[in-house]
């Protein structure tokens, strides 16, 4: 699409629970897109709205100085907020809204909600409360600088991510009406639900209904500002054709334009760069299985993770850990030797409820700092980095463990549950996600609810073969570029999965991790300049024509 006039916001907001707020891939969309809009659009009419978390200086950098007219509108309108810089590629306009002085009104609130625009609040619990005051607080701050700050005239777009930004943009749009909006569902709460409480979401998809399976599933409140927010928005739209017929289905609304998730070239290192990040990533990964397994372990392992939100069955974490219990045996039972070597180092990347680093894993890789040493045996839970509030109940490290991947002497295949977000201080690697997204030799994502899939593109922007499934969003985009089904040789193997194949997927994955086993350093590079070569298909520059497209449409709904 040609951008028009009449496509360009004068001025953009994107509001989200995620900005400045890494919780999970809206936290990626938002900043890797923003410096591709700031190339084209003016840098003082963007701006993301985000919570007040306390959030770090590394993160967001407030600025007395920026926009004092809009933080002077805001004051007028009661709202407390913090305007500065988000320090991500091309350092955009955020502004952090204190949401907490709403939860006051949040009766009176809710029951607008329901009079103006049918939102029904009445069964909501968990983050229902804090999503939709953050959300409210949003809306106001928009709608105060609308009011005092810009002209009738001016072009203005409010883009509200996923139900929890939906309810202060139908407020907005009703008291500003000359702001265009737009909702974006990532992946519709019902969906997620459904896949998470282990239905049949495929097999049965054309007769679910969105509102009678909310009230099965104790969704209402969330489903109810979800299906409003895509219904009164002057634009619907999602991340994928995955998620898009997901929407129609569950929703009863599909999308006005899809718009898929891509990624900026920045992030990667080039060249030099890449190559220290990764010997020093290998190293650090391989020093802390020493540690916590009292063996030593070669310098070219195959390095193999997975990655994403504490989300079990839809991320395919099961099949992963499947994959490794199958190709732990195959391996012992192929081995001449009485305790065969470690040959994978198999790395689980995932938050689970953290309570602190280990001390006696600390303590050991500092003795294992400057040289390799022999260790006096395994330490306790030898398979978890972190100590965890809950480590009787986790469901990653019990499966771990009952599935015999505890890293006893005899396994070929070595596993480390890294419960942590990987931001540079979790006090045992203390190096950010993209700086230890290096490390890796494979990815493997074998979701079974995936509307999109940033883990799988990181993963080939950083030249690293993967797995993903064609129940995934980017799965599909692959395939559909490529025009046949993803293999490895292509670097994204795109494996088939349905409601009842787990066994299967797992033995398609087990069987690529030794197909790479035994594929020459030449081969695996090669594997690693597909994945790159599609990435560059899904940068940025090539996406956001689909964002000036979703621009248009709202904006001329106001004409």
């Amino acid at each position: 699409m040609t951008k028009t006039k009449n496509s360009t916001p004068d001025f953009l907001f994107e509001t989200s629970w995620e900005v400045c707020n890494k919780v999970g891939g809206i936290y990626t969309v938002l900043s890797t897109r923003a410096n591709t809009l700031l190339q084209q659009l003016p840098a003082t009419t963007l701006a993301f709205i985000g919570p007040e978390l306390g959030q770090r200086d590394d993160v967001f950098m407030e600025d007395i100085l920026l926009l004092t007219e809009w933080k002077q509108a805001a004051e007028k309108e009661n709202l407390r907020v913090r305007i500065g810089r988000w320090n991500v590629p091309g350092q955009p306009i955020a502004v952090l809204v204190d949401f907490q002085p709403y939860f006051e009104q949040k009766n009176e609130i809710y029951a607008q909600a329901w009079e103006l625009f049918h939102v029904d609040s009445m069964r909501a619990y968990g983050d229902y409360d804090e999503a939709s005051m953050f959300s409210y607080a949003a809306g106001r701050f928009a709608e105060a600088v609308v009011k005092h700050c810009l002209k009738a005239s001016d072009k203005v777009v409010y883009q509200a991510h996923e139900w929890m930004s939906g309810l202060g943009m139908l407020f907005l749009g009703r008291n500003c009406p000359q702001v265009a909006t737009i909702f974006t569902t990532h992946a519709t709460s019902i969906g997620r639900s459904i896949a998470g409480n282990n239905k049949l979401l495929y097999e049965y998809f054309e007769g679910y209904n969105g509102d009678q399976m909310a009230a099965e599933l104790s969704m209402e409140a969330k489903h109810s500002i979800e299906k409003q927010s895509a219904h009164q928005a002057d634009c619907f739209t999602t991340v994928s054709k995955f998620t898009d017929r997901e929407c129609a289905q569950l929703l009863d609304k599909p999308a006005d334009v899809v718009l898929p998730n891509g990624f900026e070239a920045e992030f990667v290192p080039k060249g030099a760069a890449f190559t220290r990040k990764r010997k020093a990533a290998r190293r650090l990964v391989i020093r802390a299985a020493e540690a916590l397994t009292g063996e030593q372990i070669s310098d070219d392992v195959l390095i193999v993770s997975t990655s994403g939100r504490n989300d079990f069955r839809c991320k395919g974490f099961d099949v992963y850990m499947e994959s490794l219990a199958q190709l732990n045996a195959q391996l012992k039972a192929a081995s001449e030797e009485a305790v065969p070597a470690t040959q994978v180092l198999a790395l689980i990347e995932v938050p689970c409820w953290m309570e602190a680093p280990r001390a006696d894993l600390q303590e050991r890789m500092k003795q294992n700092e400057k040289a390799s040493c022999a260790f006096d045996g395994p330490l306790p839970y030898p398979m978890i980095t972190h100590q965890l509030h809950n480590m009787g109940e986790d469901r990653i490290l019990n499966l771990i463990q009952q599935i015999g991947l505890s890293n006893q002497p005899g396994n070929p295949v070595k596993i480390l549950q890294i419960p942590c977000y990987l931001e540079g201080a979790d006090g045992i690697f203390n190096m950010p996600y993209y700086d230890f997204l290096t490390a890796n030799d494979l990815c493997v994502y074998p979701s079974y609810y995936e509307p999109w899939g940033y883990t799988p593109l990181e993963s080939c922007a950083f030249k690293t073969p993967c797995v993903t499934t064609d129940l995934s969003g980017f799965g599909q985009w692959v395939n559909e570029v490529l025009g046949h089904e993803g293999t490895i040789e292509d670097g994204v193997q795109v494996i088939h999965r349905t409601d009842t194949n787990y066994f299967e997927a797992a033995a398609e994955v087990c069987a690529t991790i030794r197909r790479l086993l035994q594929t020459p350093a030449k081969e695996r590079a090669a594997m690693g300049k597909g994945a790159e070569a599609l990435a560059k298909k899904a940068l940025w520059k090539n996406f956001i024509k689909y964002y000036y497209e979703a621009y248009a449409f709202a904006l001329n709904r106001k004409k």
